[in-house]
């Protein structure tokens, strides 16, 4: 009968077992659903001609906010497209506020002049809808009975639209979506994971929907809709950070259908550094929940979805809900191991379990990547391990994704920076987009410490059976951690070096127009190429001015100039690096102190409870009354003298003075059964009541045990940690707002 703290505990540990195990049974299903599609083999094998003379118009849409790294690189494959320019619009959706917006009008200027039908669309700088309020903006002057959507991280080969437009032939279909490819799938272990989890996306999931009546997501680029599509089904939406997944949805609703093709490949380039990735991996988790909140009711109650499609439906859009539960799990079960509490009646089932889970798990995962890749299952195998630690260290970013999502958080579209990375070995650390610190690291480095002691807890109750899945896991945690603290380190100095380079460039400028203002402009040029980097926001607004006005012409030198000396910029800004850095240790040494301190306490408090527990198991089962004694007084030993763990409403069961008084009868219960007759009825029935006496002080202890956590002492010390960590994160946020405000300035 399950009851107390530990029942509770183990019906939400197995509740959540039961609801995982769902989630991954269904990606089963739909592996072995892609894999006998019937209509979409067929389709495969049908090829679809285009008709030259009757291609129809095809407007691009290129979204891009400071994407200086790649824009070029986009625009000038999609002017490369094998495809009649008179029938080609390409709508730049630009809504930079850095040098891409130059970068973006030199393209458009040049290829303007060999005759492409190219726009350059600017908004204000409010960027209203982030992307999709771009994408909406960019609907209302398109042209093309087509809308092709590519991000600025991909490159469309010059074929991709002779050999897809085709596909709309059938007047019901409103999208057609692309698999994506990897450029830097083998840059690192983090781009690897990243590329093997995409592929089980487009090459099961997707492909499993493509064609039938399940509904199929959009993924936000590398595909084609119809534009009547769009318009029948609303529009794009700003109310979720997924526009895609949202407007897909609303479309099949419609009755319009989506097409994956999986042979039709579009490289792009994979995030390289761990806090894009997980900027990537929050936008995905919330905006999925958003767009669950907003329409999973519609899909459910709407007559003419299957109910197969609402079930998939509801999976899909919940399906992230699996990071929060992983980490409850993850929580309780070594609680449960710790409170003794039998997870299994029979002694082979722990290694039945492990074994379970592998089948269910990593076994089937790798005969599904064997069957996908043949010729490379090796290479992918090892891509599939490192999934399994990105997948378990991701699940704290997307666990509070999850819930910002519930509470109704912000809804602001932070985007995924781009590097221009392609290489093995191609450095990013000094771009100027690379991301900062960020405060969840501090989260993932906790529970990489609780699976430390975790695997500690395991070894000592005689549960070694499950270290290694549980090494797994913790291992995931502290990959997560240390990349995301190890890609922010040397983001300090990349400020440093570039207000250095502002600050000598503002003084050389001075020195060189002392005495001839008006070549100013001509002088902040000159160095700036000397130095060859580019002015900044106001630096540029400065330089234009400068031209402009007689007035700030004569003063602008100085001014800039006394700008940069109002403080010394690499001292301050070195200083204000070093600050956060000594915080950053200071947070992991309190962590690692808090860990150790737990260790300690568990040691001290915990432990020699649990070790009586086990003296009196041994004592419950010994025949001989010389053998209990000797095992109770060990089990003494062990317990306090006095005292009683429930202090806020004490009983007597937990009492140890009583229970250590009970352990003194029982003693001197030993040396009167041993002179009775051995063997005899007054033997056997003592000793049976002996142990029936010593079963009820170890139910007492295991019902005293969990408050032994929640003793006055803990909950100080735990106060105190958690007001310190506090206080961590406020010195951080304050000295982030202050790197922003110099970063603005």
């Amino acid at each position: 009968m399950l009851t107390g703290i530990t029942g509770f505990l183990y019906t939400i540990f197995i509740t959540v077992a039961w609801i995982m195990t769902f989630y991954t049974l269904n990606f089963y299903y739909l592996s072995y659903q892609s894999g006998h599609n019937v209509s979409h083999n067929k389709r495969q094998l049908r090829r679809t001609e285009v008709n030259e003379d009757f291609l129809p118009t095809v407007t691009i849409q290129l979204p891009f906010y400071n994407e200086k790294y790649v824009a070029s690189r986009l625009i000038k494959a999609v002017c490369k497209l094998d495809y009649p320019k008179d029938k080609l619009e390409i709508q730049i959706l630009d809504d930079s506020d850095d040098e891409t917006v130059q970068i973006i009008k030199n393209l458009v200027e040049e290829y303007e002049y060999q005759g492409f039908n190219l726009i350059h669309i600017r908004r204000d700088m409010r960027r209203r809808g982030y992307k999709a309020g771009a994408l909406r903006d960019g609907m209302k002057s398109a042209t093309g009975e087509l809308i092709a959507i590519f991000d600025a991280d991909f490159i469309p080969p010059s074929w991709f639209l002779k050999k897809t437009v085709g596909h709309f032939s059938d007047p019901k279909v409103g999208l057609v979506q692309c698999r994506w490819g990897h450029i830097n799938e083998n840059y690192s272990m983090l781009t690897g994971a990243q590329a093997l989890s995409l592929d089980l996306h487009f090459l099961i999931e997707q492909k499993a929907k493509s064609l039938n009546h399940l509904f199929m997501n959009f993924n936000g680029t590398a595909g084609i809709w119809r534009t009547s599509c769009i318009k029948d089904a609303g529009g794009w939406h700003t109310n979720t950070l997924v526009e895609d997944l949202d407007l897909s949805y609303r479309a099949q609703m419609k009755g319009w259908k989506s097409l994956l093709l999986e042979d039709i490949v579009v490289q792009a380039e994979l995030p390289v550094q761990m806090n894009a990735a997980k900027r990537q991996q929050y936008r995905w988790a919330k905006g999925s929940m958003q767009v669950a909140k907003k329409l999973l009711s519609n899909v459910v109650l709407h007559r003419n979805v299957p109910l197969d499609t609402k079930i998939q439906a509801f999976i899909q859009l919940t399906r992230h809900i699996v990071h929060p539960l992983f980490l409850v799990q993850f929580l309780i079960f070594p609680l449960l191991l710790n409170l003794h509490y039998k997870l299994y009646s029979l002694s082979l089932a722990p290694l039945l379990g492990v074994i379970i889970y592998i089948l269910i798990g990593p076994a089937t995962y790798l005969y599904i990547i064997s069957n996908l890749w043949p010729n490379r299952w090796q290479e992918k195998a090892k891509q599939y391990l490192y999934l399994i630690f990105f997948a378990t260290g991701i699940s704290v970013n997307n666990t509070i994704a999850i819930f910002d999502a519930i509470a109704g958080g912000t809804n602001e579209f932070l985007r995924t920076p781009k590097f221009g990375i392609i290489k093995k070995g191609e450095r990013w650390n000094h771009n100027e987009y690379a991301l900062p610190f960020n405060k969840t690291s501090l989260l993932e480095v906790f529970f990489g410490l609780y699976g430390c002691i975790s695997i500690f807890i395991a070894s000592l109750t005689g549960n070694a059976v499950f270290v290694p899945v549980m090494l797994l896991q913790t291992f995931g945690f502290i990959y997560i951690a240390f990349f995301s603290m190890a890609h922010s380190r040397s983001l300090d100095n990349k400020s440093v070096i570039q207000h250095k380079k502002e600050h000598t460039i503002a003084s050389e400028a001075l020195n060189f127009v002392k005495n001839r203002p008006e070549r100013y402009s001509e002088a902040v040029s000159s160095v700036w190429k000397k130095y060859q980097v580019q002015p900044r926001g106001k630096n540029l607004e400065t330089a234009e001015i400068a031209r402009k006005s007689k007035t700030m012409l004569n003063r602008s030198p100085q001014t800039y100039y006394d700008k940069y000396n109002e403080e010394s910029p690499g001292e301050t800004h070195t200083m204000t690096a070093s600050s956060q850095r000594l915080i950053l240790f200071g947070v992991l040494g309190f962590l690692i102190f808090g860990a150790v301190l737990a260790v300690y306490g568990y040691e001290k408090t915990i432990y020699p409870i649990d070790k009586a527990i086990g003296y009196l198991s041994r004592a419950e089962s010994a025949q001989t009354p010389p053998t209990v004694s000797q095992y109770l007084q060990a089990a003494q030993q062990m317990l306090p003298d006095k005292g009683n763990p429930v202090w806020s409403f004490p009983n007597p069961r937990t009492d140890f003075d009583l229970i250590q008084e009970e352990l003194n009868a029982m003693v001197l219960r030993t040396k009167y059964i041993s002179s009775v007759e051995p063997n005899s009825a007054a033997y056997n029935t003592g000793l049976e009541d002996l142990h029936q006496s010593i079963k009820i002080v170890e139910s007492d202890l295991e019902e005293a045990s969990p408050y032994l956590y929640l003793s006055i002492t803990n909950i100080i010390i735990s106060s105190i940690w958690l007001c310190v960590i506090i206080l961590i994160f406020a010195a951080l946020k304050r000295g982030g707002s202050k790197l922003k405000e110099y970063e603005r300035t």
